[in-house]
């Protein structure tokens, strides 16, 4: 680097050039003919360690570029038939569309360069026909013909031409004039407030004002009121926080000094100053830092919630200028805004010549400025068009089942009252038929008045004629009859979700004490979802592991590593003795093998030992991780004085911090870093590596590169990837490398089968012509705008083959504690857990293994094709062996068997009829159907979801035990999630921990995401969030039982309690010649959904619980009461609806029998079915009330208390005609007793029949529920014998 000192001299010092002047001149001439020096590597963003997502295909062509260099040269070419011309002006043609789910853009997951197999994508965007519901798409890296121009510190020429926006921002949705109408537009958008809405204007209506025209406004009016007070509190505060945001200040370079300017009014172009811990207001460039390597420190835990600090550069053209005080003058050409937070694409025009900005040369709005004094940027997105503002979209809204059906039963009431409505207008108008000639001396229909009062005298009745007044007929009786679609049954709803999620969020046995999170619940509106789920779609890495890695096991030069190891410390004292030194100390201790150390400190040339000198080298070298020394301090020592230096290494990828660290444990310590080379220390002397490119590790081509000149100007191209990838790219030129590739897979297979993670390592030295070939390459493909990827991947296939195989590394991923345990109860609750990784197969079936996933009864069913007909015949051979049958032949479900002798309860696996193929003997052995377990690779879904294979596919997994899919790419795990989302009607639930599992989340009916060490992505996409996978076995079966429960017994409770009310208004109608006249006030009829009856529905469906949470762990097989839909089903719903006939029937007719002989008025029976209604409802609801608090005896008798003050308060206002009722019905035992012979005769079908269910049907949760009693008993029992023995 031009510029740069000597890493180990002083700055006064002369160093020699590592190449000669001339040489490197002449090389320079030739690989840059306008003079510019070759452009320093973007540094990576993420390792090359084998993650999740990172399973892509390997099925791509690659594309070389034309690097329109001087005639003459020789250039590798890949085939003639891939060589597509990139010109290297900016081009006009569309950038091609990539897909998308949820909020982010997928190429992105994990912080990769965005790359993705073509054969992938194709496959994915092909099976996914039916993704069209969840899948949209966004343009790639240019949405535009031209490129976003920029000139630095002009921001008035870049804004008058282009019109940026400011960097205000706005995240609220209404302003003062806005609200009413806009939150008015977006309420309405339920169609059950427009049918109340038609309602209350009907009620407007001469003919048809039954009630009182401002008492059917109420209900209304409520639940839009507290709607819109709810919503105008939240976006007040999102205001108040808006204003906060955008009056923050930073510094703004303008007329030479740098001045305070509020971040509102920054505009792009302008160039900032940003000094440590402050945070950054706009998406900006990095022109120079305090640091005169130009690296800086951010954290980006505001805008991903990554905790770890990351590395950004500023291009030593510009932080060199900024050092020397020099005014910045040029042009950033750069993509339109989009959501890629991982990728920036752009050039910079400095000084006359053009040099490539990515990623890692951009700095985004909400991170902060670390360890670092200050940085100066400039403006290239600002205000709404800044990554975090375009990633703010909240995640897609879901609707839980039981509201699907609720939205189902409700369309059958609306039927039913149609139908009541038309049997009352029919009455009317065969009443009025009947009796047209009396018309003028019925009461009812007198066509005029017989009296002499004035006015009155000869008034004529308003009476339209027999067909309209049977029409009006019709739309009175629906005004009268609205409450059968039950308004409050909306915010009933609401309101408990909200009180069961503050139950949940408080659970102290689903707090984190590790990582001090406690539960999150992101999404209200699918509680009761948590208790039917039937599969689990899980994430390994993060997820069951705990994603801390930890160097184990090595393979260099064929020889296996690690059996034998000891603390680091103690092998370092060993061999740092004799001589002061200066000593690193990490701040984890490291195993390390006895051998390996004593190899690499033996003074000999043989390769072995050049072998493991390179392996760590590599291991020290191709990487991201940036070290920071912390001051060192001097220890005494028995044999000499040891300088000991703390050294941390903050890096992206847990597995690239594991292999750091393991190299400086056996004396390969990197202690410095920036953009252009590299500092390690071995074994006490200092290297200084010369950085010449990097290329970053992608889910393409599964691998990172690095390629390193050293001291004596040797290049080296330094690799480290999956075993996949890197086998194939390996020389093979003779014996001896055929017999170290086959020891060092033997030891990758044996490490696989411990459940440890593997990466092959492997270099080559480059010649100078593949040197130049090279940077001319990789600068064409590092300065363009579009393709760039595609055309570093092509850069880097050139450099990366024949490479000389150095060895192997093995990092374990230890399991979360519980996680066995929570898979097991999980698994006999009846639900099944698939397993989606980006990990080997080898890897994945150990950890499966490990965790009880897979048993050793288990037949194992592993489905790996290289091609669509390989993959079919896989899977008809596997269906035809263990006799599976399509889904679409056969459909059978199970009875369920409980087994109370011995207080343990039996269910079947299957115990919900789906659409899933059933498991049968095969037809030649006639054994008895075994588990099975299905382990298929991401490259045979490839062809299984592109080819016409997602039926086979989905029998044959829906028909095993366990599925394990390995190499997964993001969009293929959530396309797993869709292919039984959409087969089945059975509820699917996706937990992981990453950005790559974001997909997946989204996609599932219930999304989990986990506070890990991999940002919180997943945790920002998902409906609930927790810190260990092992709460998953509370959340369901504790949590999913009780709200499932609870909403189940809720939605049935209200279409019962508005029905019953219904139902008598009816039979009274049918009794008074179809008249539509009430006997009830028209507040009684308001106030009985919204007052009298909704607090105990609420107070019960937040505390109450069937079960204990004790049991329902003890017994997980209680879990399928929410497969089997036992609290909110169709036959259910129609015998709580003849149940509600016949209490409605009792309700009329018993006071209309008790006073049939007496001269009580109509306002008096009113008041009487008034109070008869709702100590009826609310005994019903106390016969079902399993748990008795001491709020809960509050709410459901004080109901009843309410409404007699309620109806007394009405009866004593004189206006009103009940005026004074209720004291004259009071002082009446007739009152009472009819009350009580209601109550009685109303509910003794309904006591009957749970007495004999409970006797002869007794339901698996009855049985626990006795099982919990007698265990009460007996410990209440044994508590006072022990008290009188004492």
């Amino acid at each position: 680097m031009s510029g740069e000192h000597p890493l180990l001299s002083p700055p006064d010092s002369p160093s020699a050039p590592l190449v000669p002047p001339s040489t490197l001149a002449e090389r320079l001439e030739q690989l840059c003919p306008d003079g510019s020096s070759p452009p320093p590597p973007p540094p990576s963003v993420l390792g090359s360690n084998d993650v999740d997502g990172q399973g892509e295909s390997l099925l791509v062509r690659e594309y070389t570029a034309d690097c329109g260099v001087r005639p003459g040269k020789h250039f590798f070419e890949l085939g003639p038939e891939s060589r597509p011309q990139f010109p290297l002006d900016y081009p006009t043609r569309h950038k091609k569309r990539l897909a998308s789910w949820g909020t982010m853009e997928l190429h992105s997951i994990n912080g990769n360069s965005g790359d993705s197999s073509a054969v992938q994508e194709k496959g994915n965007n092909k099976s996914q026909g039916i993704h069209h519901k969840s899948v949209h798409c966004e343009d790639g890296l240019l949405h535009e013909d031209t490129p976003r121009l920029i000139y630095i510190d002009d921001p008035r020429r870049t804004n008058d031409k282009y019109e940026f926006t400011g960097n205000e921002i706005r995240t609220s949705q209404y302003t003062l004039i806005t609200f009413l109408p806009k939150n008015v537009f977006i309420q309405f958008h339920r169609v059950a407030y427009l049918y109340f809405l038609a309602i209350a204007v009907l009620n407007q209506l001469p003919p048809l004002a039954v009630f009182g025209r401002t008492a059917s406004l109420f209900p209304l009016l409520f639940v839009l009121c507290v709607t819109a007070i709810k919503d105008g509190y939240e976006d007040w505060r999102r205001h108040r926080s808006d204003r906060n945001e955008n009056n923050r200040e930073s510094l703004v370079l303008q007329s030479g000094q740098y001045r305070v300017k509020k971040w509102k009014d920054i505009q792009v172009g302008e160039v900032l100053k940003i000094c440590a811990d402050d945070t950054i207001p706009c998406d900006m460039v990095m022109l120079g830092t305090s640091d005169p390597s130009g690296i800086a420190y951010i954290q980006t835990m505001n805008l991903d919630g990554e905790s770890n600090l990351k590395t950004r550069y500023a291009r030593q053209e510009t932080s060199s200028a900024v050092a020397e005080g020099c005014t910045i003058m040029g042009i950033i050409r750069c993509e339109q805004p989009n959501r890629n937070i991982y990728e920036f694409t752009a050039n910079m025009e400095f000084n006359g010549h053009t040099f490539p900005l990515t990623q890692s040369n951009i700095v985004l709005r909400g991170c902060q400025l670390k360890n670092t004094e200050w940085i100066i940027g400039v403006v290239v997105y600002a205000g709404q068009e800044t990554k975090a503002m375009l990633n703010s979209a909240a995640s897609p809204p879901k609707r839980s089942k039981v509201e699907r059906y609720m939205n189902r039963e409700t369309l059958s009431l609306s039927v039913f009252l149609l139908v009541m409505c038309s049997v009352v207008a029919a009455g009317m108008g065969t009443w009025l038929i009947r009796h047209k000639n009396q018309i003028d001396t019925l009461p009812y229909y007198r066509k005029r008045f017989y009296t002499n009062w004035g006015k009155l005298n000869g008034k004529t009745y308003r009476f339209y004629g027999i067909p309209l007044e049977i029409f009006f007929s019709f739309l009175s009786s629906v005004i009268v009859f609205q409450i059968m679609i039950p308004i409050s049954l909306y915010i009933t709803v609401e309101l408990v979700r909200l009180g069961q999620s503050y139950f949940m969020i408080e659970d102290r046995h689903m707090f984190d004490c590790n990582s001090g999170s406690r539960f999150q619940c992101r999404s209200f509106n699918i509680n009761e979802d948590l208790g039917q789920i039937r599969y689990i779609f899980s994430d390994k890495t993060g997820t069951l592991t705990e994603n801390k890695m930890e160097f184990r096991r090595a393979s260099i030069f064929g020889r296996d590593y690690g059996s034998r190891v000891i603390v680091a410390d103690q092998l370092q004292e060993e061999h740092d003795t004799g001589s002061a030194r200066k000593r690193w100390k990490l701040k984890s201790e490291v195993a390390l093998d006895y051998e390996l150390m004593e190899l690499l400190h033996k003074d000999l040339s043989e390769d072995e030992r050049i072998a493991a000198h390179e392996f760590f080298l590599t291991l020290a070298a191709c990487n991201t991780v940036v070290p920071i020394v912390s001051t060192g301090t001097s220890s005494s020592c028995a044999k000499g004085v040891l300088d000991v230096d703390s050294i941390d290494y903050q890096g992206e990828s847990p597995d690239e911090q594991a292999l750091v660290i393991a190299a400086s444990g056996y004396g390969y310590t990197l202690f410095e870093r920036t953009s252009g080379h590299i500092a390690i220390d071995v074994n006490g002397e200092k290297l200084r590596l010369d950085v010449l490119g990097l290329h970053e590790f992608d889910s393409v081509r599964k691998r990172m590169s690095v390629v390193i000149r050293f001291p004596n100007n040797t290049i080296k191209v330094l690799v480290k990837g999956a075993d996949t990838s890197m086998l194939s790219i390996l020389a093979n030129d003779s014996e001896r490398d055929e017999k170290l590739r086959h020891s060092t897979q033997s030891h990758l297979s044996e490490y696989s089968s411990q459940g440890l993670r593997t990466l092959v390592v492997a270099a080559r030295d480059l010649t100078n012509e593949e040197l130049e070939q090279w940077q001319c390459m990789y600068e064409d493909a590092s300065t363009s705008l579009t393709d760039r990827s595609l055309k570093l991947r092509q850069t880097a296939a050139l450099i990366e083959s024949n490479l000389k195989l150095l060895g192997a590394t093995a990092i374990e991923d230890k399991l979360q504690d519980g996680v066995p345990e929570a898979i097991e109860s999980l698994r006999q609750a009846g639900i099944k857990v698939w397993v989606l990784t980006g990990d080997k197969q080898e890897t994945a079936i150990s950890i499966g293994v490990s965790c009880k996933l897979l048993t050793a009864d288990m037949q194992q069913i592993i489905i790996n094709g290289t091609s669509e007909a390989e993959c079919r015949n896989l899977l008809v051979d596997a269906m035809e062996q263990y006799g599976i049958q399509s889904s679409n032949i056969i459909n059978q479900s199970s009875n369920c068997k409980s087994n109370a002798a011995f207080d343990y309860l039996e269910l079947p696996d299957e115990v919900k009829t789906s659409n899933e193929p059933k498991c049968h003997a095969g037809k030649e052995d006639g054994k008895a159907c075994v588990p099975l377990a299905l382990i298929i690779d991401g490259n045979s879904l490839v062809y299984i979801l592109e080819k016409d294979l997602q039926s086979e596919l989905f029998d044959l997994a829906t028909s095993c035990s366990v599925v394990v899919c390995c190499r997964v790419a993001p969009l293929q795990k959530a396309g797993i999630v869709d292919l039984v989302k959409t087969r089945t009607d059975d509820m699917t639930l996706a937990i992981g921990d990453g950005a790559n599992d974001v997909s997946m989340i989204q996609m599932a009916d219930v999304g989990v995401g986990i506070c890990g060490q991999e940002g919180r992505q997943a945790v920002m996409a998902s409906d609930f969030a927790m810190g260990q996978f092992r709460f998953l076995k509370r959340l369901l079966l504790v949590h999913g039982h009780w709200n499932y429960q609870r909403i189940g017994y809720l939605v049935m409770y209200n279409f019962y309690r508005n029905a019953v009310f219904v139902l008598m208004l009816f039979w009274y109608i049918l009794s008074t010649a179809f008249s539509t006249t009430s006997a009830l006030t028209d507040y009684s009829s308001v106030f009985y959904s919204l007052i009298y009856t909704s607090v105990p529905t609420i107070i019960v469906g937040v505390l109450d619980k069937d079960l204990s949470h004790k049991t329902l762990l003890q017994y997980p097989k209680l879990y399928g009461s929410g497969h089997r839909q036992e609290a909110y089903n169709v036959p259910l719903f129609w015998i709580t609806m003849l149940d509600t006939l016949w209490q409605s029937l009792v309700l009329f007719y018993v006071p209309m029998f008790t006073y049939k002989e007496s001269t009580i008025d109509i306002w008096s029976m009113g008041s009487l079915w008034t109070i008869a209604v709702v100590i009826l409802v609310n005994v019903h609801l106390a016969m079902d009330i399993h748990r008795w608090v001491f709020i809960t005896h509050i709410a459901v008798w004080g109901s009843i208390i309410i409404t007699y003050a309620c109806v007394v308060i009405l009866d004593s206002i004189p206006v009103f005609p009940n005026y004074w009722t209720i004291y004259h019905l009071a002082c009446s035992p007739t009152y009472w007793i009819t009350i009580l012979l209601i109550i009685v005769v109303a509910l003794l079908p309904r006591f009957v029949y749970k007495v004999v269910h409970h006797i002869f049907w007794a339901s698996d949760i009855q049985i626990a529920k006795e099982t919990e009693m007698l265990r009460s008993k007996r410990k209440h029992l044994g508590s006072e014998k022990d008290d009188d023995s004492s």
